[in-house]
């Protein structure tokens, strides 16, 4: 086994030595990002996280008018006047069905991803996208607000699907020095995505009482993207190679992507995976929780999905337009505020895209956390005084969009990809699985639990998001590794040392 490997490096040497030399242009368009990679990338992200930030957004605008909508029908049933408590509780459940569908979508994540593979498993993820349009599209025709509850459950599980698959696909078909900036583009469309439903959801646009089941149904669009473009692309070449076996498959999917054959490096490092894949089984739930090496990871990967959606940014995005009403804006220039807001997302996810090759993960996390403590404690008590001090609701606007800028910077991007750095390919599905299906329980946490709390704190809720995040600055710190640059028998072998001290 030793002379083979020593046969294999010398292979890889040789071949570095000739080739570099000869044709430096060749090897920089190998490292690099070229036109099929980037097609490959817009297939997978676009059809994909397009779900989940649009239809996490699209239901903030037209509510008032689902919720009129929900309260005449339910009258024209029932004979009597519909309470304003069941109309909320009806809107309650269709807006969080979304993160239950979240939780049983990531919670499918390793199974569909083993058995379709991640391409696979895209493709067929769109489904659900055209059920939903059916449910959602009908309901106001058919008179019925469950159809709506039913297309949210299933969009759910869509957005639940892609939010593993997605960045597994990504992280995979990427070179390890650009695979954190690939899989920023998962949240980067997120976030363009929410902003894109804001937009649409104006009154001017398809905010109406008749639009309203179109702005609902455009989410059919980009899966309609995907499915067209996504079969041009090849399967993971990790995937192929090391849990299918298909040792030229792969090598053609990644020649594919590189837009070059010259891909030796790569394969060879794929296979020393796959040579040790093999000597240990497949990796279940249980063993994630039992094999110190693997529980580690574990652990970290399920506390950066915590800290991802208990710092408290869905909180300040819902609760945005009512600090800037606060701040004396009126309602139009309020919601335009909440424009800028989505907008700056945009603009600050894209920076983090070309800083966390630079940075690197962990850093950005940190500055991230550390800044959005501050920037919560400082909110909690602007927003006590903002009736009475225009200072301090002005001073709001200016926190609140700090916070956008300094959670886009890192804690928005890094964890849905740093899960697939963490993990080797026979525990990536498995532990993905888990990590998404905690992130969409934590969301579902805070969207049921802000707002009774607000009622019971009001702005003093914030403490609790700025207690959150300094534990979680405390953990990144003492916790998280870099995996910046680093190859995944690296990142492993770190946490092999780990375990056994």
């Amino acid at each position: 086994m030793e002379t083979e490997n020593d046969k294999s490096s010398n292979k890889i040497q040789e071949q570095a030595t000739t080739s570099t030399p000869s044709n430096p242009v060749q090897e920089d368009k190998k490292l690099g990002l070229n036109g099929r990679l980037a097609f490959a990338i817009a297939a997978a992200a676009l059809g994909s996280s397009f779900q989940h930030g649009y239809n996490t957004g699209v239901v903030n605008a037209p509510q008032q008018l689902i919720e009129d909508w929900i309260s005449n029908l339910k009258m024209n049933r029932t004979g009597q006047v519909t309470k304003q408590s069941e109309v909320t509780m009806i809107w309650s459940i269709a807006v969080s069905i979304f993160c239950v569908g979240g939780m049983i979508g990531g919670s499918l994540v390793g199974s569909i991803a083993d058995r379709f593979g991640r391409k696979g498993g895209l493709l067929i993820n769109n489904i659900l996208v055209v059920l939903t349009v059916i449910f959602e599209g009908c309901a106001k025709t058919a008179k019925s607000y469950e159809m709506i509850i039913i297309g949210r459950f299933l969009i759910g599980i869509n957005a639940g699907l892609n939010a593993g698959l997605a960045p597994m696909y990504l992280s995979e078909i990427s070179p390890i020095h650009l695979r954190g900036a690939v899989g920023t583009v998962y949240q980067l469309v997120i976030t363009m995505s929410i902003l894109v439903s804001q937009i649409l959801g104006l009154e001017q646009i398809l905010g109406t009482a008749e639009q309203w089941p179109l702005l609902l149904c455009l989410t059919i669009v980009p899966a309609i993207f995907q499915v067209i473009a996504l079969p041009f692309c090849p399967e993971s070449p990790k995937y192929l190679l090391v849990t299918r076996g298909k040792d030229m498959e792969a090598q053609r999917a990644l020649a594919w992507l590189r837009g070059t054959i010259e891909v030796h490096d790569e394969m060879e490092e794929m296979r020393t995976e796959y040579e040790s894949v093999k000597l240990v089984p497949k990796v279940t739930l249980k063993e994630l929780f039992v094999n110190s090496t693997l529980r580690i990871p574990l652990i970290i990967a399920l506390m950066v999905m915590f800290a991802q959606q208990l710092s408290g940014i869905n909180a300040v995005m819902f609760f945005s337009t009512k600090i800037f009403m606060m701040a004396q804006l009126d309602k139009n220039a309020a919601q335009n505020a909440t424009l800028g807001v989505g907008a700056m997302n945009v603009l600050m996810t894209f920076i983090s895209l070309i800083l966390v090759e630079r940075a690197g993960r962990k850093t950005l996390m940190l500055i991230g956390f550390s800044g959005m403590f501050i920037d919560t404690a400082l909110l909690a008590i602007c927003l006590a005084f903002a009736e009475t001090s225009r200072a301090a609701a002005y001073f709001s606007i200016v926190l609140v969009i700090m916070f956008v800028v300094l959670f886009a910077t890192g804690p928005g991007s890094i964890p849905w990809f740093l899960v697939s750095e963490l993990f080797n390919q026979s525990a990536r599905p498995a532990a993905t699985s888990v990590a998404i299906a905690v992130n969409w329980t934590a969301n579902f946490i805070v969207s049921i639990g802000f707002l009774p709390l607000q009622e019971a704190l009001g702005a003093y809720v914030f403490i609790i998001f700025a207690a959150l995040q300094a534990f979680f600055v405390f953990f990144i710190y003492k916790k998280v590794p870099e995996t910046k640059n680093k190859t995944m028998e690296e990142i492993s072998s770190m946490f092999r040392q780990i375990s056994y001290q």
